[in-house]
């Protein structure tokens, strides 16, 4: 199990245009625990899980390998998988 880097969460969210607060919303994770994990400190695995559940329900992986980063994929549309 992956858990989700501070930066990867920043570059996911920034792919989907969402605050804290949305991001906490589509988890069900609050947004202290998002301002904490984003601030460099853990989180419960199952936490990370939900963020990155929340981010691929709407067409984005965090891909970690010799670097981290987020991928944003789209439909034949060019429209985000998912919608909002």
């Amino acid at each position: 199990m992956m858990l989700l880097p501070p930066e990867a969460c920043r570059a996911a969210r920034a792919l989907l245009g969402w605050n804290q607060q949305e991001l906490a919303i589509h988890s069900g994770v609050s947004t202290s625990t998002i301002a904490s994990l984003e601030a460099g400190n853990p989180v419960r695995a199952e936490l990370s899980t939900k963020l990155l559940d929340a981010f691929a329900s709407r067409g984005v992986r965090v891909v970690r390998d010799s670097s981290v980063g987020a991928v944003l994929r789209l439909d034949t549309r060019g429209s985000s998988l998912g919608g909002s």
